[in-house]
């Protein structure tokens, strides 16, 4: 078995959901929960089939992002496992659709980060093991910090009051 890393590449201000699902019908399934949570939502979607042809299976409202979940699904190649790009919307805003569909077993990742994906290979295919999400730590909040914390939720308007 081999260990490897892939590097997700995308534009800084995208945000992405990494998972894995158990069938087909994955990606119909994910479209409407996108669409039916986020009216006019802009997102690419992409699933790595793993038994017959091993297909990427795709769908999404934007071209560019669809494109985009296609050739990341590829450059992953792990089975059963799926990828969304999102534009002008937040992984908070589809997050529990997104793990209420029945197909979805699991999310790795919802991040604008940068994403590697650690992938193990054997003779059979790949697996997803984990992901490293964003930058190692750099220390520990300071009270300024937990202040601008809270003063930024409450400017995006996540928090009241």
């Amino acid at each position: 078995m081999e260990i490897k890393t892939v590097k997700i590449q995308k534009p800084e201000d995208l945000n992405l959901i990494l998972g894995q699902s158990h069938f087909i019908k994955t990606v119909e399934d994910l479209h409407e929960a996108l669409v039916n949570t986020v009216p006019g939502i802009k997102f690419g979607l992409a699933f790595c089939e793993s038994s017959g042809p091993c297909l990427v299976r795709y769908s999404g409202t934007d071209p560019e992002l669809t494109e985009l979940a296609q050739r990341t699904a590829f450059s992953i190649s792990a089975g059963h496992s799926f990828i969304i790009f999102l534009k002008n919307s937040y992984p908070i805003n589809v997050l529990n659709a997104i793990k209420s569909v029945p197909e979805v077993c699991r999310i790795f990742c919802a991040t604008a980060n940068p994403v590697e994906v650690i992938i193990a290979e054997s003779e059979q295919g790949r697996g997803i093991l984990g992901v490293i999400d964003g930058l190692k730590s750099k220390g520990i909040e300071t009270e300024k910090d937990i202040e601008e914390r809270r003063a930024f939720l409450r400017k995006i308007g996540y928090k009241i009051g």
